[in-house]
């Protein structure tokens, strides 16, 4: 019996969601585990499905990847995990049921796409090996993650292959592409059948589909989830009538769908309607597409990076950026005394951490918006760190921040809090920098997290911080050319406290064009020094250095020691590139002053390389 084959004259219907009757069993830990451990639990799931008209069930193996099963310590469980997978399903399976591998969608946030690729390709042994009908590439949100691997089966085998993509809004993955060019692309990379899955109910995943044409060498399908879920005494509901999708059944059959199942919420009762839905019908030939609205492109308005920027920051520069971090506290007389002084010597930008070290600041937009109020030429740079805001949140910050006219910011993980003042707080941690990066580049296409429209472009120049304080540079430098890849416009390093490691730096970028900012920080005293090289992460202090600041007899010697060795730090700094950063030490706003004049004395003499 052969799947697709079967599909040129029926319209097939697929099983429902294993989680969803799993969870209702008070089962809230690693599903694909019950394979080895609980198998006639996950026996009786596949059977309710057979039972209720399911033509196609899935193994269940939807996450059983070495990333998902490292969070409970079984990546070395892989290859048992997804071949028990096939066989229990196949021990329910009748003569008149395929069975299909499935493999669910990283979403590659925090996991780069060689980790996915190698991941994916064990997963997929495992399957192919254990012999399935078909594969499942389901629950995708990252096109670019799915064509990945989705090339890499179709080299592996020519057993049919099913691609569903996942969409935050109606007719849009979350990049921006619309539907319909994304499942093209995937029948046009091999998928056999191309669909949507999760996320959405029947209504909005029909109303996606109205502008999609019968693919000319693929079929279509659909696996909705029940509803939109409720959450009641701590626990996600689906109140989604099954009765309900009866009728979504005619509705997917008359937007060309021939394999339609469910998806989070539904049970063996929703593949029962459905089944009951379609049983009369046959698969739709011909479709009348509604026209959409034009689609926005991540790639599209190149301009869009170009509005109220900070443009002067150029390799042609000898620029300045200062940090001088919010206060602690509510009394911000001294904070902005500190800002005016900046500005006054001229600096370019004053950058505004976001809570760094895990403590809590006053809010940096809060403080931007004061800056801005004073009518301060030097740009506000806003830190935007994704340790204390989930997805949502940076979404709605920067939406707020770009509102307000603030369109610089520093893109960065952040530190965990348990070096913070609160270490019990909860590290949100949704996505990284890199990933961080390019949903702001997003924004300024126009285009949400989600994929939605913002109806107009951001204008974002984004800064990404680098650290070369490390053993092997030219891993870091690797780092670096990742985060230029994502999107980042230019760098901030670390701190650098020796003439040594910045030549060092020069050499081992002098390929890039992205600028850097040289990270200068101003010591105050010898237990200052030695508590940055002993106690701080990613700072490291020369010999010759620790020895200059324990050689300061007093207070005023050891600031004006240190003084004297970020002059001298500056000026390796600006004969080999074009920026320095310098970072503001205890609120010592008039170092950071002497030496921002220092840098705007020496910028007109220095010879540029």
């Amino acid at each position: 019996m052969d799947l697709l084959k079967t599909m040129e004259d029926r319209i097939l219907i697929g099983d429902g969601a294993m989680g969803t009757l799993l969870y209702s069993h008070g089962v809230d830990f690693c599903f694909e585990k019950l394979n080895v451990t609980n198998p006639d639990e996950i026996l009786s799931v596949h059977q309710a499905y057979v039972e209720a008209g399911a033509n196609v069930i899935q193994t269940n193996s939807y996450g059983a990847n070495s990333i998902k099963l490292a969070r409970y310590g079984l990546e070395d469980k892989v290859r048992k995990i997804n071949k028990k997978a096939v066989q229990l399903a196949r021990q329910v399976a009748t003569e008149n049921t395929f069975v299909v591998g499935t493999i669910g969608g990283i979403n590659g946030n925090q996991n780069d796409l060689a980790e996915i690729k190698s991941s994916f390709r064990e997963q997929l042994y495992g399957l192919l090996l254990e012999g399935v009908d078909g594969l499942l590439l389901e629950t995708f949100y990252n096109l670019n993650e799915l064509t990945t691997v989705l090339a890499i089966a179709r080299e592996e085998t020519q057993l049919p292959i099913i691609t569903n993509v996942s969409m935050h809004e109606p007719g849009v993955l979350e990049n921006g592409i619309a539907l319909e060019e994304a499942l093209k692309q995937l029948g046009s990379l091999g998928a056999d059948v191309v669909g949507i899955n999760c996320r959405l109910g029947p209504r909005h995943m029909v109303q996606s589909l109205e502008s999609v044409p019968l693919p000319s060498r693929a079929f279509l399908s659909a696996y909705p989830n029940a509803s939109l879920p409720a959450y009641q005494e701590g626990k996600l509901v689906y109140n989604n009538q099954p009765e309900y999708f009866e009728s979504c059944a005619v509705d997917f059959r008359n937007q060309g769908v021939r394999l339609i199942g469910g998806c989070c919420g539904t049970t063996p009762d929703h593949i029962r309607a459905l089944k009951k839905g379609v049983e009369k019908l046959t698969p739709l030939r011909e479709k009348k597409v509604v026209p959409k609205q034009q689609a926005i492109l991540v790639n599209g308005d190149k301009k869009a990076n170009n509005g109220g920027l900070l443009t002067h920051f150029s390799r042609e520069n000898h620029s300045v950026i200062v940090e001088l971090d919010p206060p602690k506290h509510l009394l911000v007389e001294e904070y902005l005394d500190g800002v005016h002084a900046l500005n006054e010597v001229g600096v370019d930008a004053i950058t505004l951490a976001d809570n760094s070290l895990a403590s809590p600041r006053i809010s940096n937009i809060a403080i931007a918006s004061l800056i801005k109020q004073q009518n301060i030429r030097a740009k506000a740079l806003v830190h935007l760190t994704c340790r204390d805001r989930n997805l949502i949140g940076l979404q709605s910050h920067l939406m707020g921040l770009h509102t307000l006219g603030f369109h610089d910011i520093l893109a960065i993980t952040g530190d965990p809090t348990k070096i913070g003042d609160f270490p019990g707080a909860t590290s949100v941690f949704d996505i990284t920098s890199f990933e961080l990066i390019r949903l702001i580049k997003q924004c300024n296409n126009g285009v949400s997290f989600s994929g939605k429209s913002l109806k107009q472009p951001t204008h974002f120049r984004v800064a990404a911080a680098f650290n070369p304080n490390v053993a092997h540079l030219e891993k870091a430098v690797k780092r670096l050319e990742r985060k230029i890849e994502y999107g980042a416009d230019y760098f901030l390093t670390q701190p650098i406290f020796s003439v040594e490691k910045i030549e060092e730096l020069y050499h081992a970028t002098k390929h890039i064009n992205t600028p850097i900012y040289i990270g200068i920080m101003p010591l105050t005293s010898s237990n200052n020094a030695e508590f940055l090289h002993n106690e701080v992460p990613g700072m490291k202090l020369t010999d010759d250095v620790r020895a200059r600041m324990h050689a300061a007899s007093d207070r005023a010697k050891s600031i004006r020691e240190g003084i004297v060795i970020s002059k001298e730090l500056i000026d390796t700094a600006i004969h080999y590139f074009h920026g320095v950063y310098l970072i503001t030490p205890f609120m010592k706003y008039e170092i950071t002053v002497e030496l921002a004049a220092y840098i705007k004395k020496k910028k007109s003499k220095q010879v540029v390389h």
